[in-house]
């Protein structure tokens, strides 16, 4: 395996105790051992203020439901009046562009079926922009930038 203690297995996952004061957590399948954190912050289209906090649980509810399909696990989950930010961990099979669409899509028209008020601050009708961030979270401990998504909208 590698020179590090293996001390303890949970489901799916081994930690490794790399030195007394670090251990990390890592995910298994099959075949492979890996730590796959993303940070996703999508916004809505033209940055329209149109995120309250019963639309960004409904939007939380959705990537739930989508991820499983995609092996994803959300981790973490904030807004802001205009955006997202999103925590998660994926998998080595994990299409990471193929379920971001996908949720985008369905979020979209799921959120416009069950708040049509919303459909007046859009333009076009469209609710997310069509870009997005998506940063893979090697430079900072995975606490750090939950610690991050964890304090948006409190300004």
């Amino acid at each position: 395996m590698c020179s590090c203690d293996i001390y303890k297995y949970k489901r799916r996952s081994v930690v490794l105790n790399f030195r007394k004061d670090i251990a990390m957590e890592l995910d298994t399948n099959n075949h492979s051992v890996f730590m796959l954190n993303y940070h996703l912050i999508m916004c809505v289209k033209y940055r329209n203020n149109v995120i309250d906090d019963a639309i960004s649980l409904r939007l939380k509810e959705i990537f739930k439901n989508i991820c499983l399909n995609y092996n994803i696990s959300l981790e973490e989950w904030n807004h802001d009046k205009d955006h997202v930010h999103i925590l998660f961990r994926g998998q080595p099979n994990s299409e990471i562009s193929k379920f971001i669409n996908a949720y985008k899509s369905a979020s979209s028209r799921l959120i416009k079926k069950e708040y049509p008020e919303i459909k007046k601050h859009l333009w076009k009708d469209m609710f997310w922009s069509q870009s997005y961030c998506l940063i893979s979270t090697g430079g900072v401990t995975v606490d750090i930038i939950k610690e991050y998504i964890q304090t948006q909208g409190r300004r």
